[in-house]
């Protein structure tokens, strides 16, 4: 089981980014009064480092303009999705080795800090600088990229980034007990986006073929078929010899 270590990093966004995103914010909730983001370094490790080596890696994660902001505040922690491993981590990852530090992985999430101005009636009720749950949730979906970041609450679930689950067995859909009906229930399923077409193809492929296709056969069916080099409704003939081709 590896070992968990963070080290604090600078300040991640730069004034004009600041006043950009303050912007946005305060169309959110006007009684935003600020915003200020500074990373965090995630350093997975299967061995303990002695004092050079900690020095080494400090100093490796230590870059750009110190953090200045607040330590409190709503908190919205902004990380690679869970489950992936990001450019970043592999190139730091790489330089890390490269600087013989015995590193499993290093990873970088961003830790937003909005501080919010007292309201009346927030201060009556005892809650005048934080936002509701409605208003944070907007603010994470504002703050993030949904298809390759994942939003959490506090620093300590960026431990999830290193989270190892085991793989999803495949599973086979059942051509030739159901026939088409099979195919067209896993388009929806998966999302395959299949034309009506490729199904009768899959369909008489597999049932000459005598077994069932797995999930991840049509998967890469779907997605090499629907790279736009290669799609297949542009009415285009290969002649051969002067013989058009089916």
């Amino acid at each position: 089981m590896s070992t968990l270590m963070h080290f604090e990093g600078g300040n991640a966004l730069a004034p004009h980014q600041v006043q950009a995103l303050l912007h946005k914010l305060q169309a959110i909730n006007p009684r935003i009064a600020s915003v200020h983001a500074r990373f965090v370094h995630w350093v997975a490790l299967d061995q303990s480092l002695d004092h050079a080596e900690l020095d080494k890696l400090s100093a490796l994660l230590t870059y750009g303009d110190a953090y200045e902001g607040p330590a409190d505040g709503d908190l919205i922690v902004v990380a690679p999705r869970l489950g992936t491993v990001s450019p970043w981590a592999s190139k730091a990852t790489d330089i890390a080795h490269n600087c013989g530090l015995p590193v499993r992985r290093v990873e970088r999430v961003t830790e937003y800090r909005l501080t919010v101005k007292a309201g009346v009636i927030g201060t009556l009720m005892g809650n005048a600088k934080s936002l509701s749950p409605q208003d944070l949730q907007a603010c994470a979906a504002l703050l993030h990229d949904r298809m390759t970041e994942s939003v959490m609450a506090s620093r300590e679930e960026a431990g999830h980034l290193f989270d190892e689950k085991q793989g999803a067995p495949m599973a086979h859909v059942d051509v030739l007990g159901q026939g088409r009906k099979a195919l067209e229930e896993a388009n929806v399923t998966f999302g395959l986006a299949l034309s009506d077409d490729e199904i009768e193809y899959l369909v008489t492929a597999f049932t000459g073929l005598k077994r069932n296709p797995t999930d991840v056969e049509l998967t890469m069916f779907a997605q090499a078929n629907s790279e736009h080099c290669r799609h297949k409704i542009f009415n285009a003939e290969f002649t051969i010899d002067g013989q058009a081709q089916d």
